[in-house]
């Protein structure tokens, strides 16, 4: 007994300090990786947090000067806090060796089930949810940002080493799967809905991109997945809570149909309609003021349509399509494959996210409540998301780094080439 209670203690003891220690010597990236950052895209991010921080104020400062003692600075402060700090955050995790980060995955991972547990015990909000960690101070943590990126670095380091076993339903498909399902039961628990869709299109992203199960997954877990998707939309729109009627209350409805419609949907789609071509000006939005709830989180799209118009959607939808195309073209240039996936899942729910909050202040989707990356208030999502940014970054210098080292070889092999014909010329005179 006391033989296998040292045994486990000695296996947390290395999946802990042991994994630091790893982390610690590989922490740098290698000289050949050193290479520049990737400046478009961390000026196609800036625009976007920019245009976000200020649309955010816009859409927040009515809320802020209501509900909140008549502080029209209520959310821009520490958002704007936390965009400057996550700013600093992100170019100093560019710095380090991405490779590194999956010594502490299990960590983490456990980390993050620890607090979703937590979750489970703390105050509900508005709508019976148990979603938050309240810490003292003031402070909350929502550990669902926390899980996202906890399936992303764990599907990357599953789906790594078993690479040359890519085609392994169980190997690659099951085994990170493992991965996914206790955080998806937690998730229902609280219930966080969204929360689970999202993070099973994000796995579900990254298993596609890596072909992990080849043909047995389009045969085999594609039906499967689509099977329990049905029936678990069907559950929802079958029960009593807010779920069902969200679900009815879009599903079922054109655009035009808002009276049979909810509330929060039928305000985004009159601010949408309000918007035309240019919008009504920025700051000059009607809805926003305590007719559209949650402007500044769920529903700051339809300001944005409101206050920008057309114009100003296309805007946010074009600087987000750059964005993730250029997060892509960053995977494929990762020197390993653990890289590639990495990326990959970053910009799965980067793309993910924008696509479902657009659809639902659209009404072509049921109310979700899923933020809009860099837009929506929020400091946990938006601290994470720029570390994510941070990583993607990483895996910019590393990818450039290897190709300047190689066009270095290749450019110093072709002077050698030259100088040895030059020398046989010399010889044969």
């Amino acid at each position: 007994m006391v033989t296998h209670l040292y045994g486990i203690l000695g296996v947390i003891l290395d999946r802990t300090f042991g994994n630091i220690i790893r982390m610690l010597r590989v922490i740098r990236l290698p000289k050949e990786e050193r290479g520049h950052l990737s400046w478009t895209f961390v000026g196609t991010l800036a625009v976007i947090l920019a245009y976000g921080l200020i649309m955010m104020f816009s859409a927040s400062y009515s809320s802020g000067y209501t509900n909140h003692g008549g502080n029209i600075y209520y959310f821009i402060k520490p958002q704007a806090i936390v965009a400057a700090v996550g700013f600093v955050v992100m170019l100093g995790v560019s710095l380090i060796n991405y490779r590194a980060l999956r010594y502490m995955f299990w960590t983490f991972y456990v980390i993050t089930l620890a607090l979703l547990v937590l979750a489970l015990f703390m105050p509900s909000d508005n709508n019976g949810c148990y979603r938050w960690v309240y810490l003292p101070g003031g402070m909350s943590l929502q550990p669902s940002e926390l899980a996202k990126f906890a399936v992303i670095l764990g599907t990357a380091d599953i789906l790594d080493h078993h690479q040359r076993e890519i085609k392994s339903l169980f190997q690659c498909v099951f085994k990170p799967a493992c991965l996914l399902f206790p955080i998806l039961v937690l998730l229902r628990l609280e219930p966080h809905n969204s929360a689970m869709l999202l993070m099973a299109m994000i796995f579900a992203t990254m298993l596609v991109c890596a072909g992990a199960g080849g043909v047995k997954l389009w045969a085999v877990v594609v039906p499967a997945g689509a099977a329990v998707l049905v029936y678990f939309i069907k559950s929802l729109a079958s029960g009593d809570g807010y779920a069902s009627e969200r679900l009815g209350g879009v599903w079922g409805l054109t655009p035009t149909d808002t009276a049979g419609m909810l509330w929060q949907t039928r305000q985004s789609i009159y601010a949408i309609s309000t918007g035309g071509l240019f919008g009504v000006g920025i700051g000059n939005s009607v809805q926003k003021h305590q007719w559209l709830p949650y402007a500044e989180n769920d529903f700051i799209f339809a300001v944005v349509c409101e206050e920008l118009g057309f114009i100003g959607a296309i805007a946010l939808i074009v600087l987000f399509g750059a964005l993730i195309v250029q997060g892509i073209a960053i995977a494929l240039n990762a020197p390993d494959f653990f890289g590639s996936l990495l990326g990959i899942g970053i910009m799965a729910q980067v793309a993910w996210q924008v696509f479902c909050h657009i659809g639902v202040a659209t009404a072509l989707l049921p109310n979700t409540g899923i933020s809009l990356p860099f837009f929506s208030y929020g400091g946990t999502s938006l601290l994470i998301l720029l570390g994510e940014m941070g990583i993607m970054l990483s895996i910019s210098r590393a990818g450039n780094g290897r190709r300047e080292a190689r066009r270095q070889r290749e450019q110093e092999e072709m002077e050698n080439r030259l100088r040895q014909k030059s020398t046989y010329r010399r010889r044969r005179v």
